[in-house]
């Protein structure tokens, strides 16, 4: 038995242009998928329990310090076995990674990593177009291309005034500012960054009455449910709407605003529940390692890497946050974490509003006189 009907028509449909990225190299432009992305791809096609990877001989060639920081390259062999019925298909790849970093340990953990995506992407793209195997003709006959006419759909005056179309997406943010993309995923990303900045419900509703008509020129393009970016819209607007909700409820509760309009708006820092000192941050082995045998939140593979959500607590120099904010990701994803600016819009671009709340819950899980060992935990305080 061999692959289904669904599974070989998957393989062969082509690469979609909104998953294709691009970077220069040496004067020329290279075009690229990410490798979350040919991750999600293999979970989508082959099934979450239907494959399996394994690294096998990582090789560090050479590192050498540089100017303070510990530059180091690797090379990796990474393995794909595919489950079709009772046949294992197996395909293999070799991959290459630099790191750089302050510190030797963080440098070559980066290097190791980014050498077993590489060898990853490498791997499945022998199974088809949407692993990137389009990427390696140079007429890049089998990536889609942008339709024309839904570039035109967008107008350019928020009064109506004028009626020539212009090949943008507009994004507008309620109060009267606006924004032009010319390509899709960028509107996305910058709408996944202005959500979690809407403060009211109001702001919310305006919001997406502003930018309604772009969404539905947006979702027009898609015949594939599975590729459409606005579902992703419409949940981190509704979670953000939750969060604001309960906000108001816990105001409401504490008597705030008595007689008068209670407005929707962010919980105050004096309610966010956190017993511990600011000035005080938690390291215990034993809740790491917990973590760690966790599956990715992204792709459900494991084992994970406990990662520390930077933005649970104010920036101390040299100092991580308390290890009682962390959650798993795979390599990968730990990897494509820490490579990007902002961290909350990474989460809500793979439709986590809450990654604080994930954490919570993982601390809480395992009876503490069980998970922590005295030995293991510790204290260190806030660097100023």
């Amino acid at each position: 038995m061999t692959f289904t009907e669904k599974q070989s028509r998957a393989l062969k449909k082509k690469l979609s242009y909104l998953n294709v990225k691009t970077r220069s190299s040496n004067g020329e432009m290279i075009a690229y998928v990410e490798g979350w992305h040919v991750i999600a791809e293999a979970n989508r096609i082959f099934g979450h329990d239907s494959w399996d990877r394994t690294t096998l001989s990582p090789n560090c060639h050479w590192s050498e310090m540089r100017r303070g920081e510990m530059v180091c390259f690797y090379s990796t062999k990474v393995r794909i076995s595919v489950r079709a019925g009772k046949t294992v298909i197996v395909r293999e790849g070799i991959g290459t990674g630099l790191g750089r970093s302050s510190s030797i340990e963080i440098a070559h953990e980066i290097a190791l990593k980014a050498a077993e995506t590489d060898a990853t992407k490498r791997a499945l793209s022998t199974f088809g177009n949407p692993f990137g195997l389009a990427l390696y003709d140079k007429t890049k006959a089998q990536v889609t291309k942008p339709q024309k006419k839904a570039s035109n759909a967008v107008m350019v005056s928020d009064t109506a005034q004028k009626t020539d179309p212009v090949r943008e997406f507009i994004l507008r943010d309620g109060k009267g500012h606006k924004k032009s993309f010319s390509q899709i995923n960028e509107f996305v990303d910058a709408t996944l960054n202005v959500i979690p900045n809407l403060e009211t419900i109001d702001a919310i509703y305006a919001f997406w009455d502003a930018n309604n008509k772009v969404f539905a020129v947006i979702r027009s393009k898609f015949g594939d449910p599975e590729l459409d970016p606005i579902p992703a819209i419409h949940f981190a607007l509704k979670a953000r709407a939750r969060l604001l909700g309960r906000s108001n409820r816990l105001e409401n509760n504490n008597g705030r605003n008595r007689g008068a309009k209670t407005e929707v708006g962010l919980p105050d820092k004096s309610q966010t529940v956190n017993t511990r000192p600011k000035d005080r941050r938690i390291r215990d082995k034993a809740h790491l390692r917990f973590v760690g045998k966790q599956p990715c939140l992204i792709c459900g593979r494991r084992p994970s890497h406990a990662h520390h959500l930077r933005f649970a607590q104010p920036r101390a120099m040299a100092s991580k946050v308390s290890d009682e904010f962390t959650v798993p990701l795979c390599s990968a994803h730990h990897d494509q974490l820490h490579r990007v600016g902002d961290e909350r819009a990474w989460w809500a671009r793979h439709g986590i509003i809450e990654p604080l709340k994930i954490a919570a819950k993982l601390w809480s899980a395992a009876d503490k006189s069980e998970k922590h060992d005295p030995d293991c935990v510790s204290t260190e305080p806030e660097q100023k």
